[in-house]
């Protein structure tokens, strides 16, 4: 009999694989059977495993420093990240401040005490409302679990989440109508948030929060042209921070160091993680803009919020180690490229077809929705289990994804996430559109879409 595992697992009735080694795209088990982590996990690995100019950085700094609280020292590796990531930034960060953490949830929280904090700085206490978008994540931690949208993952949790407001995500696929172009859905969509900041009675809301790219919950879902422009109008007419969530589409995964560049929109406060520190080291981090961190510089002086970890020597020096990779081996570019291939690729094999119904995403963040109609968009029912059953489809292949349920409204509904590491080349995206399309093969012919 297998000895019992002590770890409390995702699954306390069974153990995963072992993994014990990692080699570029490839993760190995103590098998010796080889994966190609075509979702770096959860959107983290982007530079895949082993990668030896981030592994030198992590020894070079462990010869050095390992770690010194921030309320006594700071240290080369955080300050050297901090500026490499201002200079970074969007428009408005220049003379802003970045806060390192260990995860994105952590980052979120920050992100929360921080806008709380700007309002008390700039004499308008009242203002302790977040407002977000149903169906997004934000994290598992406490205050982002209350500001994330998904039902099934709030439920547990509902009787101690603080009180938020969410309005409806801009998801064309699923919520504009025959009649609307895109520019005219996505206005219609970034009014809500006027409607609901005037309903709350403006004076009462810190934030909105939002991800420029839905991740995890929808799979990669991206805003209508307009959309966000309007969302920044809607902001600054009620004197309410943005708050962008790049925690897993940021650094680079959708072309761009982040993701709102993209959409041409300025936020107040940022947030990344997964890709900062591409899996070598545990780091997330918050950047406050000029705007924000001026106001406390100014008032108090003083950041009302800290942990034990901020800033961890290690963890900056690796992504820094990280940030100058996806520079020097032109990464970005490649992104771009074999995004553009890995969307082609996936229109070619399921464009057509009977159960899959969106293929969408930018770079390589990409997703397809499974459909039990294609016509009539009507979603798997949350008993069939389908997420569960094409992860461990492709596993068996060797093939690691990230499939996901409840995506059409929080309970029902599947689709696949993709999101493989920036080294990718040609003959890896083939495999991997090769094995989704058998692992989705095998698990869709023992599933009735009529049931």
């Amino acid at each position: 009999m297998p000895k019992r595992s002590a770890v409390l697992h995702r699954n306390l009735r069974s153990t995963p694989p072992l993994a014990v080694k990692g080699e570029g795209v490839h993760l190995i088990d103590a098998n010796g059977k080889r994966y190609l982590d075509a979702s770096g996990g959860a959107a983290v690995s982007c530079l895949g495993h082993a990668h030896p100019r981030v592994m030198e950085w992590i020894a070079a700094q462990l010869g050095q420093l390992e770690y010194a609280h921030t309320s006594f020292f700071t240290n080369g590796p955080s300050e050297t990240l901090a500026q490499m990531l201002i200079d970074r930034a969007p428009p408005g960060f220049g003379q802003g401040r970045v806060a390192f953490l260990g995860s994105g949830s952590e980052a979120m929280e920050a992100a929360m005490k921080l806008a709380r904090q700007y309002f008390v700085e700039i004499g308008q206490p009242q203002r302790s409302r977040f407002i977000s978008r149903r169906m997004s994540y934000h994290g598992n931690t406490l205050g982002a679990l209350a500001v994330g949208g998904h039902p099934g993952r709030r439920k547990l949790y509902q009787p101690i989440l603080i009180e938020t407001s969410q309005i409806a995500p801009c998801h064309a696929y699923r919520n504009r109508r025959d009649d609307e172009t895109l520019e005219a859905y996505g206005l219609r969509a970034a009014d809500e948030l006027d409607a609901e900041i005037r309903r709350l009675g403006p004076g009462t809301v810190a934030a909105f929060v939002a991800e420029p790219i839905v991740g995890a919950t929808l799979g990669t879902v991206t805003a209508v042209p307009g959309y966000f422009a309007r969302i920044r109008e809607i902001c600054d007419r009620h004197g309410v921070l943005f708050i962008a969530d790049e925690v897993m589409c940021g650094m680079g995964r959708a072309g761009a160091f982040f993701a709102c560049e993209q959409e041409a929109v300025r936020p107040d406060i940022i947030t990344i993680a997964k890709g900062l520190g591409a899996g070598y080291q545990p780091i997330a981090a918050m950047l406050a803009s000029e705007r924000v961190a001026k106001a406390i510089e100014d008032g108090s002086g003083l950041l009302a919020n800290g942990h034990t970890y901020m800033s961890h020597a290690v963890a900056c020096a690796a992504s820094i180690a990280v940030i100058e990779t996806i520079e020097q081996e032109g990464l970005l570019d490649n992104v771009q490229r074999m995004g553009a291939l890995l969307s082609c690729r996936l229109h070619e094999a399921f464009g057509q077809h009977p159960h899959v119904g969106d293929i969408r995403g930018r770079g390589l963040f990409q997703s397809i929705e499974l459909v039990a109609d294609r016509d009539s968009k009507r979603p798997f029912a949350a008993k069939r289990n389908l997420a569960a059953r094409i992860k461990q489809e492709a596993q068996e292949l060797g093939l690691i994804c990230y499939p996901s349920s409840g995506t059409a409204d929080g309970a029902d509904g599947d689709h696949v996430l993709l999101a493989p590491p920036f080294i990718i080349d040609a003959g890896h995206v083939d495999e991997i559109v090769g094995k989704l399309g058998r692992a989705l093969a095998t698990t869709l012919s023992t599933t009735d879409p009529a049931a």
